[in-house]
């Protein structure tokens, strides 16, 4: 499996709003934009840093896999996606490798961008999304 970058890290908030002046006053990223992910229950604000990029993660719903991640550890790393081509055969190669998927077919995330995880227990704990972005997805997120 070839890894072309860490696409972006996601951190879970509790107030996008809230969060927001510590990435574009104190740490000076640029802001890109902010959306809803109804699949997910979430909103998502996108900062660049550098090369990848940071993506701020309010739950809209208290059912949200986001929600309960805050619930259970707080604010804070809530997983990396890890950019990668051809994201059905990514996920094969991982099965073939025993790794539990959480989605088995990648779906629509923010950005556009085809997406699937990682469950935790097969990664030492760390929850990894892989992402495909096509041209027109690139430039979004």
């Amino acid at each position: 499996m070839r890894v072309k970058k860490v696409d972006h890290i996601g951190i879970a908030v509790r107030s996008i709003e809230k969060a927001l002046p510590f990435y574009t006053e104190v740490l000076g990223l640029p802001f890109l934009g902010i959306e809803e992910v109804e699949s997910e229950q979430v909103k998502v604000a996108f900062l660049q840093a550098g090369e990848a990029k940071l993506e701020l993660l309010e739950p809209l719903s208290p059912e949200s896999a986001v929600a309960t991640f805050i619930e259970k550890r707080g604010e804070g790393i809530h997983h990396v996606a890890l950019g990668v081509e051809d994201i059905t055969e990514r996920i094969r190669e991982l099965k073939e490798h025993g790794i539990r998927m959480i989605q088995e077919t990648p779906k629509r995330g923010a950005g556009g961008a085809l997406v699937a995880f990682m469950h935790p227990k097969s990664t030492g704990g760390v929850l990894y999304e892989l992402c495909e972005r096509t041209n027109q997805t690139e430039g979004h997120q």
